[in-house]
């Protein structure tokens, strides 16, 4: 494995109030995107891609139960997809996995017209994108 570019991102850690909620949400979009299990823990997980993993924590310093996008911090986490189709497939199974779609009455154009995404929301608050990657040519 070559040595990762300098300044690209480590990992991600999120701080959530139920662990086995952000294993049945997260987890399950992570494995969705071709993340693969890395580390386990008695209050934690990680999922890797590349060089790259993302940490869910139940941390005993938590100190709310429930993550508020619209406070100072993390407000979501932006994910390429292959394409449009890809987005709705997610956005229709990941309803059955935690989450619900925001801005149903703007989907898939919530970012504005150019743009083809799914936001959603899981039951702790946090929010994710589901980006169509644009082809090139």
């Amino acid at each position: 494995m070559s040595r990762p570019t300098s300044g690209t991102l480590h990992h991600v850690e999120l701080w959530v109030p139920d662990l086995d909620r952000a294993i049945a949400s997260l987890g399950w979009l992570l494995e969705a995107l071709g993340h693969t299990p890395h580390q386990y823990w008695a209050d934690g997980r990680s999922w890797r891609l590349g060089p790259t993993y993302l940490v869910v924590e139940r941390s005993p310093a938590l100190t709310s139960d429930r993550h508020d996008r619209c406070r100072p911090g993390l407000n979501h986490l932006a994910f390429h997809v292959e394409d449009a189709a890809a987005v709705e497939r997610l956005a229709e199974e990941a309803t059955g996995h935690g989450w619900r779609l925001m801005f149903p009455d703007r989907h898939p154009h919530a970012g504005g017209p150019q743009h083809y995404a799914a936001y959603l929301e899981n039951e702790d608050g946090f929010e994710v994108e589901l980006v169509a990657t644009p082809t090139t040519g």
